[in-house]
């Protein structure tokens, strides 16, 4: 399992589906099976930027990695864990031997570079009151996920997602094999 861990408007999706494609694995946005299976009540939330609780998000990412065959099978996250209580419970998972995590791809990118990428996608939930909102939930919830995982021996890479997405893919590549 590779988790992909980054601001909204870092490139988790492109990037996510570029490595899917390429090291054949399978690919799961969180943010997209939210946007399209959920309950209204939760996609209420979701236009104006707030997370969803911890217990729904982990239902759902339960229920889907169930359908994973074996733990060999790579699987890329996009989207999960994005809070403490979220990553405890992967860790907790791997711990028992139903998955392992390879690494975590960290997208950086700036508020400066981030904003106007949202902007020019015409989601509904990409305005900038929930842009505002995602940042700030990241960074309170999110970013503290990083020092939890590398506490817990999991490799961390760190990706600018400021450059091409090209680059970025090239970077995500070059760092997955130089691990090896």
């Amino acid at each position: 399992m590779i988790i992909l861990v980054g601001v909204a408007g870092s490139g988790k999706s492109v990037q996510g589906k570029l490595l899917a494609r390429e090291i054949n694995a399978k690919y799961f946005s969180m943010g997209e099976f939210l946007r399209q299976h959920v309950d209204p009540t939760i996609q209420k939330k979701m236009l104006t930027g707030e997370l969803i609780s911890d217990q729904e998000v982990i239902e759902v990412v339960d229920d889907e990695l169930s359908k994973v065959q074996n733990n060999d099978e790579e699987y890329i996250l996009d989207g999960f864990p994005r809070t403490v209580t979220q990553a405890d419970w992967l860790l907790e998972e791997v711990k028992s031997g139903r998955f392992k995590i390879r690494g975590v791809i960290n997208l950086n990118a700036s508020p400066e570079v981030i904003v106007p990428r949202l902007l020019d996608r015409n989601r509904q939930d990409d305005n900038l009151i929930a842009i505002k909102q995602r940042m700030s939930e990241y960074n309170k919830l999110t970013l503290p996920i990083i020092d939890h995982m590398k506490s817990a021996n999991i490799k961390i890479f760190k990706i600018n997602a400021e450059q091409t997405i090209e680059k970025v893919h090239a970077d995500i590549i070059n760092s997955l094999k130089a691990d090896k």
